[in-house]
């Protein structure tokens, strides 16, 4: 079950998969999936992960895609985990993001890890305004009525982390949403001094769950 709020005006939906869905834009948001994690760390000579995030996040973002059909979707940057992780994508999974592509308005923002334009489709901006809201990648403390990813948020319930979304009434940030992704936890002050005074954090899951930061 998703868990609907407003930001500056607007009625959005945090879903339980880490996905934000605009219901007047038919907009899906997605940040930070790092497409190509395993193979950008055994091409650098870090650890050696299971390939399989690619599938694992393309399938998450299928669903999501199918439950909401959007007309337009925006990934917040930091989509591929370089530059080059794009020429690495295996063709399957190119054919599966073909497929989602297909028909609809696909917006990639620049993230750090991934700041220049892949040859992959869609349209690449650093930043996209949509009626009142800004999409960027990382918050910038000075403005208000945004939309960003990059620090994948995460708190503690009942012993256990989770990714989450944080909220308050200038901004919202999203979690990661690809797989193998970490987190930085929601007292971090990095996240404590771009939050107001009763910010919310909602929680990923099987449901979206809003507590108190």
């Amino acid at each position: 079950m998703h868990h609907a709020f407003t930001l500056s005006g607007e009625t959005l939906h945090a879903l339980p998969s880490g996905a934000l869905y605009w219901p007047a834009q038919s907009l899906l948001c997605v940040s930070d999936l790092h497409f190509g994690k395993s193979e950008r760390l055994a091409r650098r000579g870090g650890a050696l992960l299971p390939p399989y995030e690619t599938r694992a996040t393309l399938e998450k973002l299928e669903t999501d895609i199918d439950r909401t059909t959007p007309a337009r979707v925006v990934c917040l940057g930091d989509s591929f985990d370089d530059l080059a992780a794009v020429d690495g994508l295996e063709e399957e999974a190119r054919l599966r993001l073909a497929r989602l592509m297909a028909g609809r308005d696909w917006t990639w923002i620049e993230g750090n890890h991934d700041a220049g334009p892949v040859d992959i489709g869609g349209t690449h901006r650093a930043t996209l305004t949509l009626g009142p809201l800004t999409f960027r990648h990382i918050a910038d403390p000075a403005e208000m009525a945004e939309v960003s990813g990059h620090y994948h948020p995460k708190a503690r319930i009942k012993g256990t982390s989770r990714p989450c979304f944080l909220l308050d009434p200038r901004r919202l940030i999203l979690p990661a949403y690809g797989t193998y992704t970490g987190g930085l936890a929601t007292h971090d002050t990095a996240l404590q001094s771009l939050m107001q005074k009763g910010a919310l954090a909602i929680l990923t899951g099987t449901k979206a769950l809003p507590i108190p930061l």
